[in-house]
């Protein structure tokens, strides 16, 4: 039974990690776009692309840490004891980039405008990078299961600052390719070549800080290194050969089989993440059998969550297909 609830967990990560990662990339080009005049069409297009589903996304967020805290109590504690100060900076962030998009909207005077793009598009990168950090603090082991280390000891290292500029660079990748998509599903030749170079950059940006990454976490955690090329081996393939189908295909694809390769090559980084764990949670300290919650408890976790994606699933599948269909631009 805890195998099947973090199973969940996990699937909720990748989910997030997908449609949230493409909303905090979006951020990202939007910060990069330039001035006023010259950025006015690319960010034209991010507003579209994201402003019908940025918010449905944090759904996927709030699903992890109920499921989090409740299956696995004792871990979610030890993380928040040790990894409050990330935390509470990405949750910061989260509140900010939202009001900064929403009142940039609304607001009718230049400077006002760019303030809120500004903080919109700065915590857009400030916060997948938080949450790039704490996740290479968990997986490398820095969180003690009991919890509790200084404020910058378990997340201020070499491997959780290159796992932050993953996390970045990723989701600029995710969303540099979507939106390439986008554009052609407009019919735009000029965003389209615009964010195709974006895409390919973010391509190279992401390989060259995996690959460092690697060598930092075959000294920080040689256990989770060893589990990546062995068990989780297959999911690296797999994001690799997505990642260079999305490079191959960038110029010419239908924009639907781009926005699936595109997640497939994120998802199976946090499924190879996943196997490479199993069967401990927090790096080698705490067993997953140990530290779930009473049966009793995963079944209920387990009936809460089929009732919660009997009620919200449908709904965002609607609202996702609509989005992809044009029908809420102009909304």
């Amino acid at each position: 039974m805890s195998v099947v609830v973090a199973g969940i967990l996990f699937l909720v990560l990748m989910a997030y990690a997908i449609f949230g990662g493409a909303d905090f990339g979006a951020g990202f080009w939007d910060l990069t776009a330039g001035g006023a005049a010259r950025g006015r069409r690319p960010r034209a297009l991010i507003d579209d692309s994201i402003g019908p589903v940025w918010e449905a996304n944090h759904v996927w967020l709030i699903f992890a840490l109920v499921i989090a805290w409740t299956a696995f109590p004792t871990v979610f504690a030890a993380v928040m004891r040790t990894l409050y100060v990330p935390l509470g900076l990405a949750a910061f962030g989260i509140v900010l980039r939202g009001s900064g998009f929403a009142f940039r909207k609304v607001s009718v005077r230049t400077a006002t405008q760019r303030a809120y793009g500004a903080t919109f598009a700065a915590s857009s990168v400030l916060t997948p990078f938080f949450f790039g950090a704490i996740a290479g603090s968990i997986a490398t082991g820095r969180v003690p299961a009991t919890g509790g280390t200084g404020p910058l000891e378990a997340w201020v290292t070499p491997t959780c600052l290159f796992t932050g500029a993953l996390a970045v660079a990723t989701c600029a990748y995710l969303a540099a390719v979507l939106l390439t998509a986008e554009a052609r599903r407009r019919a735009e030749p000029v965003l389209e070549r615009y964010f195709r170079a974006r895409a390919g950059a973010a391509a190279a940006g992401a390989g060259v800080v995996s690959a460092a990454g690697l060598a930092v976490v075959h000294t920080a955690a040689p256990h989770l290194f060893h589990r990546l090329l062995t068990a989780g081996l297959p999911f690296v393939l797999i994001s690799m050969v997505a990642g260079l189908g999305v490079l191959g295909l960038l110029g010419r694809a239908d924009p639907r089989l781009l926005r699936l390769l595109a997640f497939a090559a994120v998802g199976s980084v946090i499924a190879g993440w996943g196997v490479a764990q199993y069967p401990d949670l927090l790096g080698d300290h705490a067993r997953l059998a140990d530290v779930a919650a009473p049966t009793p408890t995963l079944v209920s976790v387990l009936v809460v969550f089929a009732a919660a994606a009997v009620l919200c699933l449908p709904s965002l599948g609607v609202l996702y297909a609509l989005h992809q269909q044009g029908r809420l631009e102009g909304g």
